[in-house]
């Protein structure tokens, strides 16, 4: 079923170096951040520092700027191989780094014994200052230019947390500060002059379109970038894997990716994000990643590659185009059969309203924003 025009799947989709406004900022970051959760095998999935080393060198060579980091991953390897990785460029790099998660929890769960700090985890204004510090040794430098609250803890009042982030962004130790995994209090924040949230980090592929229930048109409301990750959804809609070969992973996250196996829905839109990548000659990741770049709101989804070849495959998806009735039918395959009450109204507004227009988002949040940075 193959319809599209050699000229369709051979136009360039954007440039790592084609730079985008996160949110409503002035911040200009690539169209794909890298994630640095495999930066350090302290959790039995990433690679060395020389290995993580190279994809870094690889990404920034190409134009890459945007790094997303957290206080806990790998054991806090991943600021600390980020921090040597960037010493000599760090004016170049756009580093996010992210606090709500105890560290002490994750020893812990791990086997290790230690004592657990209940102050060492949540949204609260102590973790936060303490976290933050901690993450800028880690990482050599004296701020992070996106701090992120890595997920709602529903214990910290928002208006601390708010107001705490605020004082963060003051002090000069963060110049943004953006969400992961939640809500966002940016109503309070516009209310009160508080610093909002310029960013929303969530999961989002094909496999799981939850996000655009609400959350993707209240941020385009509030001027707030989608960075998605998961976009290959652990891995399954590399390709890699297939409904006769056991429906199993030899991967160290393998409990991840193989909760998907058992969703027949999930085998249909691999096989069509397959045959929609061999009319484009194309990889599947690269399919599924630039299907997540077409979507509207998003800005900058979230590539974690553990070696050199998954990042060079992933970046590939820059480089062409998916058409209209190639998205269209990666929609329809993916379209979840049931959206949560009230959106299963509202997607339906122009029959009962007989309005005839459909819900619009803002000009500069529509796929790859409109409000592109030039190039000089």
């Amino acid at each position: 079923m193959k319809s599209t025009s050699d000229s369709s799947i051979n136009q360039t989709l954007t440039a790592l170096d084609d730079y985008v406004l996160l949110g409503k900022s002035g911040l200009r970051v690539s169209p794909l951040s890298l994630g640095t959760m495999t930066f350090g095998e302290e959790w039995g999935f990433g690679n060395n520092k020389d290995a993580c080393r190279k994809i870094f060198d690889s990404y920034y060579e190409k134009g890459g700027n945007f790094f997303d980091t957290a206080n806990i991953y790998t054991n806090g390897d991943s600021e600390r191989f980020l921090g040597e990785y960037i010493a000599d460029k760090r004016s170049q790099c756009v580093i996010a780094t992210k606090y709500s998660i105890n560290p002490s929890t994750t020893e812990a769960l791990a086997g290790r014994h230690t004592r657990i700090n209940p102050n060492a985890g949540g949204n609260h204004r102590k973790n936060m200052v303490e976290s933050l510090d901690a993450s800028l040794k880690r990482l050599g430098t004296g701020y992070v230019d996106v701090l992120y609250v890595h997920l709602w803890e529903y214990r910290t009042p928002a208006e601390e947390v708010m107001r705490a982030l605020d004082d963060v962004v003051r002090s000069g130790k963060a110049l943004y500060v953006a969400v992961s995994d939640a809500p966002t209090a940016n109503t309070m924040a516009n209310l009160r002059g508080l610093t909002p949230f310029i960013g929303f980090q969530t999961r989002y592929n094909l496999l799981n379109r939850s996000l655009e229930s609400d959350i993707q048109p209240m941020c385009a409301d509030l001027g707030i970038g989608i960075i998605p990750w998961s976009v290959l959804a652990e891995g399954f809609l590399s390709g890699k894997h297939s409904k006769e070969g056991g429906k199993s992973s030899s991967s160290k996250r393998k409990g991840q990716v193989n909760s998907h196996f058992k969703h027949d829905k999930n085998w249909l839109i691999l096989d069509e994000v397959k045959a929609i990548a061999k009319e484009c000659n194309r990889t599947p990741a690269q399919v599924a990643v630039n299907w997540t770049l077409q979507k509207p709101g998003v800005t900058s989804p979230l590539i974690g590659a553990r070696t050199f070849e998954q990042l060079e495959d992933n970046l590939g998806a820059l480089e062409f185009t998916l058409s209209p009735e190639q998205m269209a039918r990666l929609d329809s395959v993916s379209n979840p059969k049931e959206w949560p009450f009230p959106h299963d109204v509202a997607r339906n507004l122009d029959k009962l309203t007989g309005l005839g227009i459909g819900i619009e988002m803002p000009p500069q949040f529509h796929a790859l924003q409109k409000l592109r940075t030039s190039k000089i």
